[in-house]
């Protein structure tokens, strides 16, 4: 083709090579805090490429280490190790945020060391380690059974076509102007939901409007409709002071479980929208899978729900699904599919089950002796006291969170639209079936 024709087949150890991590002590391991530098671990890298610091455990190190091992901002790590069979995550890469703190290499991943600038940037280098073909390269020369692994040396052996200096910038930028806008829809996300909890901390958790009119003040930010609809003082109950004439009663009073099963491998031809605790980790984005491809009972998702993780709750997991669903809509069994009770709604319970104080109680029932695969029980989730304000405070809440979680929907639809995008664009790209000015026209009519 004449597109490809100043491209040249090369071998990636030619242009770069793949260094080592080093061993970091685990017993100078300790719990992140500012001043600490952090130590990279797989865990923190998302499935889909780049790394997910603000939603994972962090790492400090306190101990004493080789300054060649820490990393600068935009350097390129790439896992070398992956527990699942299929490989997935071997050769994913992440860049080190410039953010002001330091990031530690550690083993198990590599550290992509361009050795000839003038033939390939680094940036363009990246959506390499993002194509299938090197993925599928890596597993196919990965040594281990149930834990696959790679090696700098077999990294290094991957050949692929190489443009011009200009045209790999120019693809780099197609990409990751696609990247920036789904990490922009993410960040914009947390925004709306931390403004969710925010108003469901205040209202309650805190009572504020409570307290306020206790003191004879006026609730803040609080129209005098709304403020009437809540009492001036507070009444004793096992679980403290709530606000009189609301019940205390129990997570179960306020969602039921919803345990419809189904075995996607009996309709191996049905396209299902999977909500998967990697989907969760990875943007929130339930990924689209043949029946054929999945091997175990998933639970069924209602168009109205909301999912919650029972395993390693320490990490929090709340997910609303948007439905109608374009496709049959299921989830892992590590989800409880949680449906709210009359008069509570998802935006409520969303909010509930997000919450910092729901959330650390939430995690002291886990049960399980393996640190990696602790769960929590269904009656113990269901058991958990709760508070049951009025019918018509519900719906005032409802009311304004709602918005807010509409346009979270509506992003991650987006963000879904242009992550199948990227996808498609991504192999075209990188083989020379697509020109840089085609992939314009494209992105621009998308």
């Amino acid at each position: 083709m004449a597109i490809a024709s100043a491209w040249r087949k090369t071998r990636l150890g030619d242009v770069a090579r793949i260094k080592h991590g080093w061993p970091f002590k685990s017993e100078c391991f300790c719990e992140w805090g500012p001043g600490l530098p952090v130590v990279v671990n797989i865990g923190n890298f998302q499935y889909t490429g780049g790394f997910r610091f603000e939603t994972t455990q962090l790492k400090g190190y306190h101990g004493e280490y080789p300054k060649e091992y820490e990393l600068s901002p935009g350097d390129v790590l790439l896992v070398m190790t992956c527990q699942t069979a299929g490989g997935e995550i071997l050769g994913i890469p992440g860049r080190i945020p410039g953010n002001g703190c330091m990031y530690l290499h550690n083993q198990r991943m590599g550290k992509v060391v361009v050795t000839r600038p003038d033939l390939i940037d680094l940036y363009y280098l990246y959506w390499i380690f993002l194509w299938k073909d090197f993925n599928q390269e890596l597993v196919a020369s990965s040594s281990g059974t149930k834990i696959l692994h790679t090696a700098p040396t077999r990294i290094e052996a991957f050949h692929f076509s190489l443009p011009p200096l200009d045209e790999q910038r120019a693809i780099a930028r197609i990409l990751g102007a696609l990247d920036d806008k789904i990490e922009s829809n993410r960040r914009m996300n947390g925004t709306l939901e931390a403004m969710a909890q925010a108003l469901f901390k205040a209202w309650f958790v805190d009572f504020d409007p409570v307290v306020a009119k206790r003191e004879g003040r006026k609730p803040v930010g609080m129209d005098d409709a709304t403020a009437a609809l809540f009492p001036e003082r507070f009444q004793d109950t096992a679980m403290g002071p709530v606000p009189a004439g609301w019940k205390q009663g129990r997570i179960g009073d306020v969602l039921a479980l919803s345990r419809a099963s189904i075995n996607p491998s009996d309709y191996p031809d049905e396209t299902f929208s999977h909500y998967s605790i990697p989907a969760f980790d990875s943007g929130a984005t339930p990924i689209k899978e043949l029946g054929a491809s999945i091997k175990s009972n998933k639970y069924r998702i209602p168009d109205i729900c909301v999912l919650i993780s029972k395993l390693n709750p320490e990490t929090p997991r709340v997910w609303t699904p948007s439905g109608p669903f374009e496709h049959l809509a299921i989830c892992s069994t590590e989800f409880f599919v949680t449906v709210p009770r009359q008069p509570f709604s998802t935006a409520y319970v969303f909010s509930l089950l997000g919450s910092k104080e729901f959330t650390e109680e939430f995690a002291t029932f886990v049960t399980g002796t393996s640190n990696s695969h602790q769960r929590v029980k269904p009656d113990d989730f269901l058991n958990m006291l709760a508070v049951s304000p009025r019918r018509e405070i519900v719906e005032a809440f409802d009311q304004r969170v709602a918005i807010l979680l509409n346009r979270v929907q509506r992003a991650r639809k987006q963000s879904s639209s242009l992550a199948s995008l990227r996808e498609a664009l991504l192999p075209k790209l990188l083989s020379g079936d697509l020109t840089v000015g085609q992939t314009e026209k494209i992105v621009e009519e998308s």
